[in-house]
């Protein structure tokens, strides 16, 4: 009997020995920690002796045996099918038990000789039942990516400590240890997965059909840290602030950490849209609710905000208010001049608010306001176009391009935000060049 097998049987009978005599629910709570300790090492144990087995089929299903390899003898595809489906695991955890298995082993030299395990200080810990296949997947995997490039006595050293520092940690705490040492084998390797992280990064977001947006988000360590850093700040304010009942007599409430960070997330965005001091290029970024003076004041009817497709009730729009997220849009306010002839090249944003409430955002296509710019219909050199409201129009980079560059041509009817906003197609795609409405007015509902 090998050394593994006989300390498994150990461990087992001394969980077995300190099995309370009473039910695990009212058993004391030292004997529950006692009792859990010895599981985790009988765990660990079988994930050792579990781990040798792995090994041994796979050599025993090695691809140049060919149907006569033990796992298609069997009825499997390859040694990892086997293997999963026999113990109701994954492929990847029972590729994960090879890998160990064959590390771990004592290798057989072509000469018949036998020498010392792949990762030996990984295998003495195993056999001992001091950290389990996981962990140790985990450091063979690190420092067979690193061998090369830092060599065979650092690795080694490597291993070593990571063996010692191992046991206790769980799955997370160990990974940032390993991250850690790998840093320290390959320092040369840290810049090019960062550049590869970072190259990997976004943030989707989605209007889902209820009207949730739903983010979706990926971030390297360095674009991570400040909105980590920002939102933890928050959330532990919230947190240390007294709790407040939501009705009298009603016991205090808080939200959960998720919907904590959500709140906290609109908080930051709200106050960078807010202020005044700040080196970001928020020009024109401005969440506009749109909403009748009587639908406010007397709570009815609904509302809709740029950029967003399901409209939002009287009591949305009265919040936001009130936080200070809605700003009254008063065009020519505080004598603002909204046109500016041939005196002025570029649109103010007095200029861009008007036409935020005329267009909606990109007159062609529908695009958010805070993606888009306002653009000259005249073009102010071919054509001596002036910086007036008549002539702008808002469109993104895209729409910009598609105007300019395939011949469409852009009318406006009317003046001020309740004028008509028209795109009309060159001949080559509409041979009757039958006006097509755009702005605001394309996708807004009014009922008959």
């Amino acid at each position: 009997m090998n050394e593994p097998l006989r300390n498994l049987i150990a461990a087992v009978a001394a969980v077995a020995e300190g099995w309370p005599d009473v039910a695990v629910e009212g058993a004391a709570g030292s004997s529950l920690v006692a009792l859990n300790d010895a599981l985790g090492r009988v765990r660990r144990l079988t994930d050792g002796l579990h781990a040798q087995v792995a090994a041994e089929i796979a050599r025993q299903s090695r691809p140049e045996l060919g149907p006569d390899g033990l796992a298609k003898t069997q009825g499997y595809r390859n040694p990892t099918a086997l293997i999963a489906a026999t113990t109701g695991s994954t492929n990847g955890e029972a590729a994960r038990l090879v890998q160990v298995g064959e590390a771990t082993a004592p290798r057989l030299l072509l000469s018949g000789e036998r020498a010392p395990a792949r990762h030996p200080h990984v295998a003495c810990a195993v056999d001992a039942g001091r950290i389990g296949a996981p962990a140790a997947a985990a450091i063979i995997g690190m420092l067979d990516r690193v061998v090369l490039r830092a060599g065979r006595e650092a690795t080694e050293a490597a291993e070593r400590t990571l063996v010692e520092q191992a046991p206790g940690l769980s799955a997370d705490q160990l990974a940032k240890l390993i991250a850690r040492a790998e840093a320290w084998l390959d320092p040369d390797g840290v810049e090019p997965r960062e550049d590869e992280l970072r190259s990997q990064r976004y943030l989707h977001i989605r209007e889902e059909r209820n009207g949730m947006t739903s983010l979706s988000a990926m971030l390297d360590p360095e674009h991570a840290a400040p909105v980590r850093a920002a939102l933890e700040a928050l959330v532990s304010a919230d947190l240390r602030a007294p709790r407040v009942a939501e009705a009298p007599g009603s016991e205090p409430s808080r939200p959960s950490i998720p919907k904590l960070q959500a709140d906290a997330l609109a908080r930051l965005c709200a106050h960078a849209l807010g202020c005044d001091h700040t080196d970001l290029p928020l020009e024109g970024a401005t969440v506009v609710v749109r909403v009748t003076l009587d639908d406010l004041a007397q709570g009815t009817g609904s509302a809709t905000i740029d950029g967003m497709t399901q409209p939002v009730s009287i009591g949305t729009v009265r919040r936001m208010a009130a936080g200070g997220s809605v700003i009254p849009c008063v065009l020519g306010g505080k004598s603002e001049i909204l046109d500016w002839g041939r005196r002025k090249r570029l649109f103010t944003k007095a200029q861009k608010f008007a036409l935020i409430e005329r267009d909606g955002g990109c007159a062609a296509c529908g695009a958010p306001p805070g993606m888009t710019r306002v653009h000259h219909i005249r073009w102010w050199l071919r054509d001596s176009g002036t910086t007036d409201l008549s002539n702008g129009v808002l469109l993104c980079d895209s729409c910009h391009h598609r105007v300019h560059d395939n011949g469409y041509e852009i009318r406006i009817d009317g003046t001020g935000v309740d004028a008509d906003v028209w795109l009309i197609p060159p001949p080559w795609v509409d041979s009757t060049r039958t006006p097509r409405r755009g702005a605001r007015k394309r996708f807004d509902f009014v009922p008959a």
